[in-house]
């Protein structure tokens, strides 16, 4: 049993959504049922996101894809490399999941618990880093 776990995070990197389709399913069409009453300026998604019916879904919804191309596309789309840069919250969202065991080794057998817990330890995890403040201990 093999399932990936996708999210939506906001640009600080705190959990909005999740989904947990199974492992052989493709990235792109997870997308869409989790932006479902949201909507973005932007979506930042890694090369897994490509699909030409994702962009075009997302420029009728008035978001602007940042998707890089994969390699073996015949046609290469421009995307903003600048903006694809900003994506390192969302990538430390998911050190910061994997720092529970039940999380990273998946002992849930369930679906609906392991999206359950993950949820959970977003919600724990929220504050951290802890904020910087200016008295030195």
């Amino acid at each position: 049993m093999t399932s990936k776990l996708h999210v939506v995070a906001d640009a600080r990197g705190r959990f909005l959504r999740g989904g947990l389709p199974a492992g052989q399913r493709h990235d792109a069409p997870q997308a869409l049922p989790l932006l479902d009453g949201l909507a973005p300026d932007y979506l930042i998604a890694d090369r897994g996101y490509d699909s030409n019916p994702l962009v075009v879904a997302l420029a009728v919804r008035g978001t602007q894809a940042v998707i890089p191309p994969r390699s073996r596309r015949r046609t290469l789309r421009a995307y903003d490399a600048f903006r694809y840069a900003q994506r390192h919250p969302v990538e430390r969202l998911f050190s910061r999941l994997k720092h529970f065991r039940r999380v990273a080794t998946r002992y849930d057998k369930l679906d609906a618990h392991f999206l359950a817990f993950i949820q959970l330890a977003a919600t724990v995890n929220t504050s951290w880093p802890p904020a910087r403040s200016s008295t030195a201990w």
